[in-house]
């Protein structure tokens, strides 16, 4: 004998793709964002201000 479905069967499948569609493109759109020439020259700028000693 065979259950009644609700309507949703498949419902959490469909969520659990959403949001991985959601992590990769914002996954892609921050490897583009710091790989940019202006925030690694940030970033060089930055540690080198950190590493050096002042005199």
């Amino acid at each position: 004998m065979r259950t009644p479905t609700t309507g949703d069967d498949g419902s959490t499948t469909v969520e659990y793709a959403i949001v991985t569609v959601a992590v990769a493109a914002f996954a892609a759109v921050l490897y583009t964002l710091l790989t940019g020439d202006s925030v690694v020259s940030w970033l060089t700028s930055l540690v080198m201000k950190a590493l050096s000693v002042p005199s």
